[in-house]
């Protein structure tokens, strides 16, 4: 891959699938109409999520103020197909796979895949999620073959995915060749084009993908959240860099503008917050990393569809020439899908951005599931009906991963008892911390569809609650260390954390912290079965890999000791559900807060 040139790679996705730009126009230009309209359908985040999400992950405020059950691959298709026209494009913005519930997750997200595949999906940006098993695993996704470990799934050989997936920001750190990225390319060999990529890298996956609709090309500049490092399991990434999200758009956009493609959409996983309750075509969202990117990327970008936070919102932004620019994104799993319309001018190529409209559709589930979709899904289900239904556990009201006032969630307490149990014994676990982002749903009382009954939980629920498949581990930190890593929770300090994230303490470590004290004062009182911590003392910590390697800006934790690796988190959680029934949600009280 490296012998190649960055502008062969940029243009692989559009060449395999005979989507070839032209940079002059057709023999009968004359005759052609002055525009030609095109449409966009756009999902992000879906999370393989096949079957319609539940609890407050499958509910979505509509845009008369209503709350509605939203979601489900079968509605998606219904919607999709009742939008679609002759001149639609399908395009998603990243995390398509990756912490996706069993269905999808038992057979590494390829049932997610060949479904965004038969709904028409033709190119998506890749998400921090698509990197959850590893670059070599998302290129296996993308590429075909069967799991280097699991082996194939009951649908046989994997083909890979039929849409482009695309990063401009994914390089390598240190390519084992490095040429020059225009080499072989008759007449844009230039000291311009040189310049321009002289210190951008290698990457690691094409960077923009083409598509053809009425007659024009339309350039897909696809970027990934450069947080990524610190969001996923460092060994996976360790050949990879991702680099700032604007500077590898505008090299993109360069490209796409030096092949004569001049409508150039940006697919950015990375978004910004809105304020709960909000019609998704509302541009309700607080100015942040997203807006960032939709008002910097080059004025040649005419719409910037975004993801990763899990909101919705339609925005009218100006790029850098002053130019309105439209800034959207569509919540998360599968339950809203961004619709633009456009027109693109004929002779000029490019995306006339007073024509620009764009409505957020909900996915409601007052229609007709697609036929074909349903059983596709059912015959999924089927087959991991054996695991997912197994019970391993009661519990005796709803465990929600909803935090209180001190960031605790009775859920994200539990998850921290039941991996302390399973690290002391080899381990010598003392405690343990669990970050509150691997806490992915919570833990319904009521009994499911199939059947297992109320206060029963199964082993597919425990799973949706813990999907990653991380190791647990255990590392020696002196308790200034430990004091660190709890400063590490709030934002400005050295690591840039993007806000504020309250790791999930085991039942006997309490400790206070004020929100108000400057960062490195903030925690105090840490106290161990109810000892205090001095600043020299060791002390055995758990945590999963993801935390212990660094994740989600935790740095403290690399500076750890003593290595011990044990069980998966999802067998140290369904482990402790069995042996303690029936469980009910554990206190809030582990952290206390003042000023």
């Amino acid at each position: 891959m490296t012998s190649r040139s960055l502008l062969r790679l940029a243009l692989a996705g559009a060449v395999t699938s005979g989507a070839v730009m032209l940079a002059t126009l057709p023999a009968n230009a004359s005759k052609a109409p002055p525009t030609v309209p095109v449409r966009l359908l756009a999902l992000n985040d879906f999370h393989g999520n096949l079957e319609p999400p539940t609890g407050s992950s499958g509910r979505m405020v509509d845009e008369h103020g209503n709350t509605v059950d939203a979601g489900g691959a079968a509605y998606v298709a219904t919607h999709m197909k009742a939008l679609a026209d002759r001149n639609t494009i399908a395009v998603a913005q990243g995390d398509l796979i990756g912490a996706s519930p069993l269905i999808s997750a038992a057979y590494h997200d390829e049932p997610s895949i060949e479904f965004l595949d038969k709904l028409g999906l033709k190119v998506a940006a890749v998400g921090n999620h698509e990197f959850d098993e590893g670059y070599a695993e998302l290129r296996r996704i993308m590429n075909g073959g069967c799991h280097p470990v699991d082996g194939c799934s009951p649908a046989g050989t994997w083909k890979g995915a039929k849409f482009d997936y695309v990063g401009a920001n994914v390089l390598f750190k240190n390519p084992h060749e490095r040429t020059d990225a225009l080499a072989g390319l008759a007449g844009t060999n230039t000291p311009t084009v040189k310049k321009l990529l002289a210190d951008f890298g290698v990457p690691a996956l094409p960077p923009v993908s083409v598509k053809r609709v009425n007659g024009v090309p339309i350039g897909f500049i696809g970027v990934v959240t450069q947080t990524t490092p610190n969001i996923v399991t460092s060994e996976g990434i360790k050949d990879l860099k991702f680099i700032d999200e604007v500077k590898a758009a505008n090299v993109a956009s360069k490209l796409l503008k030096l092949l004569g493609v001049k409508a150039q959409v940006v697919l950015v996983h990375e978004g910004d917050q809105v304020n709960a309750g909000q019609s998704p075509d509302s541009c309700a969202a607080t100015p942040g990393p997203g807006t960032r990117i939709a008002t910097q990327v080059d004025p040649e970008v005419d719409l910037v569809l975004s993801g990763h936070s899990h909101q919705a919102y339609l925005c009218t932004v100006k790029d850098p020439a002053g130019n309105d620019r439209l800034f959207s994104q569509g919540g998360s799993f599968g339950r809203v899908i961004t619709q633009v319309d456009l027109k693109v001018n004929t002779r000029s190529r490019d995306i006339v951005r007073s024509s620009v409209v764009a409505d957020n559709h909900v996915v409601t589930r007052t229609v007709t599931p697609d036929p074909e979709i349903s059983t596709f899904v059912q015959t999924w289900k089927d087959r991991v009906a054996p695991v997912a239904n197994r019970a391993v556990g009661t519990i005796t009201a709803d465990i929600t991963n909803t935090a209180g006032p001190s960031g605790e969630s009775p859920l994200g307490n539990l998850i921290a008892d039941a991996q302390l149990a399973a690290t002391r014994t080899g381990g010598n676990a003392q405690i343990a911390l669990m970050n509150p982002g691997g806490v992915r749903a919570s833990l319904s009382f009521a009994g499911s569809p199939a059947g297992e009954g109320d206060g029963v939980v199964t082993y597919g629920e425990a799973f949706t609650v813990q999907p990653f498949n991380n190791l647990m581990q255990v590392v020696t930190l002196t308790g200034a260390q430990l004091k660190t890593v709890l400063e590490q929770q709030f934002t400005g300090g050295p690591n840039n954390q993007a806000f504020t994230k309250i790791l999930q303490p085991s039942a006997n470590f309490t400790y206070t912290y004020s929100p108000s004290a400057p960062w490195g004062s903030k925690v105090s009182d840490m106290r161990i079965d109810g000892t205090p911590v001095t600043d020299t003392q060791t002390i055995r910590v758990a945590a999963n890999n993801f935390l212990v390697g660094g994740g989600d800006a935790f740095l403290a934790f690399t500076e750890g000791t003593d290595l011990w690796s044990g069980p998966l988190d999802i067998d140290a959680f369904v482990d402790h559900l069995g042996q303690n029934n029936p469980i009910a949600p554990p206190a809030t009280n582990r952290i206390t807060v003042t000023g």
